[in-house]
């Protein structure tokens, strides 16, 4: 791996977190995973998406801060680099598609104030699929909280990443196509994503589809 930060993210249902665990594996980096599954608000905000949302999503933005300054801060002398499957940013994309307006403009203010205290990561790779991929995977895994998730809230979500992407500069993204291939179930389609993740890039956006 050439980097020393990477970071795998998605929408719901992606697989992000069980990429970062078969890469972080395979190339012997430490692992940095979202506690998202302790989080008591989740279940009540997909019943009660307007009551929840803003506790929520504090919530979340307090648990991802503190784990990534508690780690990043650390030095790590038996892993050859730190592979984490979300970033701070998703919480300030979170609160965007799910916030009302004056909720959403303080909470970006507090977001803003902690945000400069964490490193960039060297690399962002952002897998893609659309809105029904991913629904289907949500259904697989089995989360009972999950099952009631609506198709326009993973579609909101997404373009939010996506937007958020497009807006950067001088920083080295990697969006992966992954609606037709299975990386769980076909080596081969995992062994692809490792070789794409793992070669340099140029800063800027670069779009993968695989062949």
């Amino acid at each position: 791996m050439k980097y020393n930060y990477v970071v795998i993210e998605g929408c719901i249902g992606a697989g992000k977190t069980t990429l970062t665990k078969m890469l972080a594996a395979d190339y012997n980096a430490r692992l940095v995973l979202e506690q998202f599954e302790d989080n008591s608000f989740l279940p009540k905000f997909y019943r009660e998406p307007e009551k929840y949302a803003f506790p929520l999503e504090l919530s979340f933005l307090a648990e991802r801060y503190q784990q990534l300054k508690r780690v990043l801060s650390q030095t790590d002398l038996f892993h050859d680099f730190t592979i984490a499957d979300y970033f701070l940013q998703k919480s300030l994309i979170f609160a965007r598609a799910t916030l009302q307006e004056d909720e959403y403009n303080l909470y970006s203010r507090l977001f803003h104030i902690i945000h400069p205290q964490l490193p960039e990561p060297d690399l962002l790779v952002y897998l893609y699929a659309p809105a029904e991929r991913l629904l289907k995977n949500i259904g697989h895994r089995g989360r009972s909280y999950e099952q009631s998730i609506p198709e326009e809230y993973l579609s909101r979500i997404q373009e939010g990443y996506l937007d958020y992407m497009r807006r950067q500069t001088g920083k080295r993204i990697l969006i992966i196509d992954i609606n037709q291939i299975d990386f769980v179930g076909q080596r081969s389609d995992y062994e692809w994503i490792r070789s794409v993740v793992s070669k340099s890039y140029e800063p800027g956006i670069h779009r993968i589809t695989p062949s």
